[in-house]
């Protein structure tokens, strides 16, 4: 035995999962294919890094699951997580609905987690393949070294110019976990040619709410040449399925401005009402569509309130999504029905643990999976030093 934990992948979750476990005593190595740690830590946020959220509790963390979460979110909490960078100076500032961000650069992260990888005594291997992974005699076998503990930390194929793939999925399938079928989520929808009017507006933004089936998100939405972006559409997306419709409310209280401008304005057409409402590209989209021609003073209540209608379930079926290339992140995965909440361990196969994106555990946009890599990676880490230890 060379180790007491091999972990797979120096992402979020991995690098968490080896700085906990290294810190408590146990011998990890840490094995990455890339030349570099924490890849995606890099990029997010602007190059700012959205590390966790103020608001991270388990019902916005999407699974076939929804209680799995709960043990290790209330275990290593986005305070916890928030104590740690403060412990290592790095200023930070919050955004809108609890993001936090840091000041200066994401690199602070990265060099933090490995700081903190070192104080464990962690070996850190970059650029180095996995290859194939022996298991037998209680031991497995990865690039030439040996451990009685194994850590799936690879992510999943989301983002693959990143050098992301679905390798964690395929190693858990060869020990015997089920999967969840992958998706891409917080990721941008596509619109077909019945939408040619909506993506021919390309780079507008508004504020709306977006919803699909039973989940809602208030936050700006982008219409792009494909079709759907900006926040409040990665989120719904998430929870989209093919087939399923999205509605935008693009105005609050529709029918009672649509009044209010009745009042002031009854010589005005609704194209003048909706450029007071709506970005000017947008207006005219809308005006075109619903093609009220009466002025305003003419138009009666209940015909305020057809409109006001079509501009609070402006509804799209969309034709799918930009795929991985363009997901934050990707849904499914590893099954959490074979896993421990508490350690993350598989419970069929002794040793062996997933955490971090690779399980079925999704998030919502705003640092949120960020949290779920720290709070699975410091469950199993811990969970791996007092089996080293026993």
């Amino acid at each position: 035995m060379d180790y007491d934990a091999i972990v797979l992948g120096a992402g979020a979750a991995g690098l968490m999962a080896a700085a906990t476990a290294g810190q408590a005593g146990a011998r990890v190595l840490l094995i990455d294919h890339a030349d570099k740690a924490g890849k995606k830590i890099l990029i997010s946020g602007g190059g700012r890094c959205n590390f966790t959220n103020t608001g991270a509790e388990p019902e916005c963390f999407l699974s076939e699951n929804p209680h799995f979460a709960k043990s290790a979110l209330a275990r290593y909490t986005q305070w916890d997580f928030l104590a740690l960078v403060e412990r290592h100076r790095i200023a930070w500032h919050e955004k809108t609905l609890g993001q936090l961000f840091c000041d200066g650069s994401a690199r602070q992260v990265v060099a933090m987690l490995l700081e903190e990888c070192a104080r464990g005594g962690v070996e850190l291997r970059l650029s180095t393949q996995i290859g194939e992974i022996g298991h037998g005699d209680g031991l497995f076998r990865v690039a030439g070294a040996r451990a009685p503990q194994l850590v799936l930390a690879t992510g999943g194929p989301s983002i693959p110019k990143m050098g992301a793939t679905g390798i964690a999925h395929d190693i858990a399938r060869r020990f015997g976990l089920g999967i969840v079928a992958p998706r891409p989520a917080l990721v941008p929808l596509t619109l077909g040619p019945d939408a040619q009017a909506f993506r021919d507006i390309s780079g507008v933004s508004c504020p709306v709410t977006a919803r699909t089936g039973t989940a809602s998100f208030a936050e700006a939405a982008l219409f792009t040449h494909r079709g759907l972006s900006g926040p409040a559409i990665l989120q719904v997306s998430s929870y989209w399925r093919p087939g399923d419709t999205v509605s935008l409310s693009l105005v609050a209280d529709a029918a009672a401005r649509l009044r209010e401008a009745r009042r002031k304005a009854p010589r005005s057409h609704l194209r003048a009402a909706l450029s007071e409402l709506l970005p000017n590209r947008l207006a005219e989209v809308m005006a075109a569509r619903i093609n009220h021609g009466t002025e305003l003073g003419n138009t009666s209540d209940a015909e305020l309130d057809r409109i006001a209608a079509q501009l609070e379930g402006l509804e799209f079926r969309p034709t799918g999504t930009e795929g991985y290339a363009k997901a934050e992140v990707t849904a499914g995965g590893i099954s959490t029905a074979g896993l421990s909440s508490r350690t993350m361990e598989a419970r069929a196969v002794p040793g062996l643990y997933a955490i971090g994106e690779a399980v079925d555990v999704t998030g919502w946009l705003g640092g949120y999976n960020f949290q779920w890599a720290w709070s699975s990676g410091w469950a199993a880490g811990q969970a791996i030093a007092q089996r080293g230890a026993g």
